[in-house]
């Protein structure tokens, strides 16, 4: 026993793999452990305990199945897990057979073989293992079979309508910030949301969210943007792509041009951003190791005082440094200078620096329920080192991605119009 067990403890250190479309299999084998009791469906363990459209699914292979998942060491391998597992077996069986296909036994054989040595076994070592943790090989067949039964008949199915075209992998390149340089023309609406109002401001954004034109956005930020951009209709200049924070880009990425974003929450403000237009820049990208940024903060919100020493502040700066005088003899906390990775920059503050370069500044910002506004100023940008990204692996990932979308639908439509009886324990 303590040789399976090395030999099985050897093979979880080895996995971190998935299988199959749906499943989603995190499998990490730890067969050395000893299992809790699992309850039984019924006293007979040869008794249906579901049907589906009239196959039948008995107490003992929920059983088997369950045990099953807890040596993968997935989440929730219990009884009610794997029923719910086996349903979707029957389901997916069901849909094979109306398109008329079967599993080859060299096919099935193939299947086994990969799975098992991905913990560098051997099929006979692997069904071995399962055996002495009580788990029949037939599990292992039955649960392999359907997997791969289910993945050829989704490719079958849908190859025709899974196409990657180059504009596609340029997209996704684009929104992790590694394709060719890309800029945007946005509008905005920001619109401050102190809690008791903030469902009020919700409610209004949701509807903006709805707007088709560009002429009717920039009315509407005319009327509720709390930014300087409202003065322009909420008009921005080109933007670089990789200038906005990287969670906002795939958002505008997947807009065309004329549609709105849904409501973004940031601090005491709600945000909507409008596509007018994109374009590639035919100059190579720019990826940020870091942001620098100086936020200097003044008592008294957006008051006109506070805008007032805003203002004549802008006019005696001209670097961050310059900041570190204004601070001198003043609380430490007045003035927050930060060098930080992109995805790590609060949201609010990232949106409002996409729009400076080194040495500009905004007051677009406010902290403490708006009774403090942000005097923010941009220092630089650190440009990261680029690496050369795999097309390729772009568009398998994105190929999967949509085989991923049509084989959950098909798979909810063979749902919708079974016949599931489930009986009680």
């Amino acid at each position: 026993m303590s040789s399976i067990r090395t030999l099985l403890t050897k093979a979880s250190q080895k996995l971190g793999c998935t299988f199959g479309p749906a499943l989603g299999l995190a499998l990490g084998l730890s067969f050395g452990v000893t299992l809790p009791a699992l309850p039984v469906f019924a006293q007979n363990l040869f008794a249906p305990v579901a049907r589906v459209d009239g196959a039948a699914i008995t107490a003992f292979e929920v059983q088997q199945r369950a045990r099953f998942l807890s040596l993968l060491n997935v989440p929730g391998g219990t009884e009610e897990a794997a029923l719910e597992a086996l349903i979707v077996e029957r389901l997916r069986l069901q849909g094979a057979r109306s398109f008329g296909l079967t599993l080859p036994e060299e096919g099935l054989q193939a299947g086994l073989e990969d799975f098992a040595s991905r913990a560098n076994l051997s099929v006979e070592e692997f069904a071995a293992a399962l055996e002495q943790a009580g788990v029949q090989r037939e599990t292992f067949r039955d649960f392999v079979a359907v997997q791969v039964l289910w993945r050829d008949l989704i490719r079958a199915r849908f190859s025709n309508r899974v196409q990657v075209s180059e504009v596609d992998i340029e997209r996704a390149l684009a929104a992790s910030g590694q394709a060719s340089g890309l800029r945007v023309l946005l509008s905005e609406i920001i619109m401050a949301a102190p809690p008791p109002r903030r469902a009020q401001v919700q409610a209004r954004a949701e509807e903006i969210s709805q707007v088709q034109t560009e002429a009717e956005f920039s009315a509407l930020a005319r009327q509720f943007s709390a930014t300087a951009s409202r003065g322009a209709g909420g008009r921005l200049d080109w933007t670089p792509l990789n200038n906005l924070p990287p969670q906002l880009r795939p958002l505008i990425l997947n807009l065309a041009p004329g549609e709105v974003t849904a409501p973004l929450a940031l601090p005491n403000a709600i945000a909507l951003f409008q596509l007018r237009a994109i374009e590639e820049t035919g100059a190579p990208p720019k990826e940020f190791e870091a942001i620098e940024y100086a936020a200097y903060y003044i008592a008294g919100g957006r008051t006109q005082d506070a805008l007032q020493r805003a203002e004549r502040l802008r006019k005696s700066v001209d670097v961050c440094d310059d900041l570190f005088g204004v601070a001198q003899n003043q609380p430490p906390e007045v003035l927050d200078r930060g060098s930080l990775p992109p995805e790590e920059i609060p949201q609010d503050i990232a949106i409002e620096l996409a729009k400076l370069d080194p040495g500009e500044v905004s007051t677009n910002l406010t902290r403490a329920n708006g009774q403090t506004l942000v005097f923010l100023m941009l220092c630089g940008r650190t440009p990261k080192i680029g690496e050369e990204t795999n097309r390729q692996q772009v568009a398998d990932d994105l190929r999967q991605q949509r085989f991923q979308g049509f084989a959950n639908s098909f798979e909810e439509e063979l749902r919708s119009a079974a016949t599931i009886e489930i009986f009680g324990n």
